[in-house]
């Protein structure tokens, strides 16, 4: 592995919390040390411990001499770690959670409405 693969790593990592934690406009695209900054209190701490890993990683990936440092081991466990833990709830399960909660909340609208018709019929006497 090489200096050029750490921004790839770093970029998706960030990709994956914006789109399981938000925090990014439409269109806005953010590193990892900015998505730490504003939703790493999402992560538990450990895979916080590992993003910042990531990070201090894309930090260095800007200055050669400074990258050569990197344990490149130890980057590709943090990013595996990261992926393992971010990628499971993508963008096809959210919906069909979101869609989910819609028709919840719509038919427990409609039971609400069955009961209050149902007291107003017994009330009058038609039932």
């Amino acid at each position: 592995m090489g200096i050029e693969r750490i921004r790839p790593m770093a970029d998706e990592v960030a990709c994956l919390m914006a789109a399981r934690f938000g925090g990014l406009r439409r269109g806005q695209q953010a590193d990892l040390e900015n998505m730490l900054r504003k939703r790493g209190g999402a992560l538990p701490r450990r895979l916080r411990r590992e993003a910042r890993i990531l990070a201090e990683a894309d930090r260095k990936a800007g200055q050669p001499k400074l990258a050569r440092q990197v344990d490149f081991d130890r980057l590709e466990r943090a990013h595996k770690v990261l992926v393992g833990y971010l990628r499971p709830l993508g963008q096809g399960v959210r919906l069909r959670g979101g869609a989910a909660s819609i028709a919840a909340s719509v038919l427990f609208g409609l039971l609400l409405l069955a009961a209050v018709a149902i007291w107003i019929m017994i009330r009058r006497g038609l039932i």
